[in-house]
């Protein structure tokens, strides 16, 4: 059986956490393929609204299973905030979620790196050390989540990363927060400790999947942000760390190009974005602030302003060859209700 993926098709915050929580009523795995907990996605169910930002908000349904796969950074701390607080709403998560053993652990060390080089001023991260994180998986520094079971190696991983952060901060200037020999044994015993928690969550989930497809069972692929904060094919530098399209839930699950078979493209009826970098159709400061209240267009995740603008479709046209989206879902509708009229973009003048 294929798999269907579900891509945003602007720059995030199309209303993805909501449609893949519809489709999974139909799925039976939702595996989550990149990013971090920098992502948001909201879900009104039954009167409540869940706000997730790790687990794959199929999660919601009863009887899918979940996969975060090994293209994940993951924040393990708000990983269990997020399991407890699902847990308490009676949202059951223990043998329903699978996490990668092959998945990188954001650690504290990567938000001071993230404040240091001034990630948030510069490109506007969220601040949660997702950059970092990335940075240490290609230059080959990361520690992967199955380290985490080991204290006394996860100790030496610890000691020899932050000694390189050590002389990152010297390079700068500035003093680490917190001194080496100190995070170093804290860490060590957190990170364990948690670490341990989680251990029976832990599996080879490029193997469930495939198994999964095998026996003709369906998974739906869920992203983070949207097509144009891609690494390679976003509106560089002004893009997360991360593919964000849809071939990266190849690389991000461990699945064969040819299983992904179905590609869904998640829209707004208009343009948002969060951050610095370019974006053509966006409002005039006035119509902005009164719109973006009309919409409640602010961050899932940080709760920032989203700038706002005209539905643009060079960009929903690019998205959908780059991607290979066979249906565009276009969402929130309903809030250009009231525009006497309404502009779209067609094309690109250069000014």
């Amino acid at each position: 059986m294929p798999a269907t993926v579900i891509v945003g098709c602007q720059w995030g915050d199309e209303g993805k956490g909501k449609i893949v929580d519809y489709l999974s009523g139909r799925m039976d795995w939702v595996a989550r393929y990149s990013g971090g907990p920098n992502a948001g996605h909201t879900v009104k169910l039954g009167g409540e609204i869940f706000v997730l930002h790790l687990i794959p908000s199929g999660i919601l349904r009863p009887g899918i299973r979940c996969v975060i796969g090994n293209g994940v950074v993951l924040d393990i701390d708000h990983l269990l905030e997020e399991i407890n607080s699902l847990e308490k709403r009676g949202v059951g998560v223990l043998g329903r979620v699978f996490l990668s053993g092959a998945a990188h652990i954001i650690f504290p060390y990567h938000r001071w790196v993230e404040e240091l080089q001034r990630q948030d001023v510069r490109v506007g991260t969220t601040r949660r050390g997702i950059g970092p994180a990335y940075q240490d998986k290609m230059g080959r520094n990361g520690i992967r989540l199955l380290e985490l079971l080991d204290r006394r190696w996860l100790r030496e991983r610890l000691d020899g990363e932050l000694a390189r952060v050590e002389t990152l901060h010297a390079a700068y200037g500035r003093p680490m927060p917190q001194s080496r020999q100190e995070a170093r044994e804290t860490w060590s015993r957190h990170f364990s400790s948690v670490a341990a928690f989680l251990e029976p969550m832990i599996a080879d989930t490029v193997t469930l999947l495939q198994d999964a497809l095998d026996r003709g069972e369906r998974v739906l692929c869920e992203g983070s942000q949207g097509t144009f904060l891609d690494i390679d094919l976003g509106t560089y530098p002004f893009v997360t760390s991360a593919p964000t399209t849809a071939g990266g839930a190849a690389t991000g699950l461990g699945l064969a190009p040819r299983q992904l078979t179905k590609v869904i493209g998640i829209a707004k009826a208009y343009t948002t974005r969060v951050g610095n970098g370019p974006m053509p159709t966006e409002f005039a400061p006035a119509l902005a602030d009164r719109f973006r209240r009309q919409a409640g267009e602010f961050g899932a995740t940080t709760g920032r302003p989203r700038r706002c603008g005209w539905l643009d479709l060079v960009l929903l046209r690019h998205a959908v060859r780059v991607n290979g989206i066979q249906e565009v879902c276009l969402t929130k509708l309903d809030v250009l209700r009231g525009f006497r009229s309404l502009k779209i973009a067609t094309a690109y003048r250069r000014g």
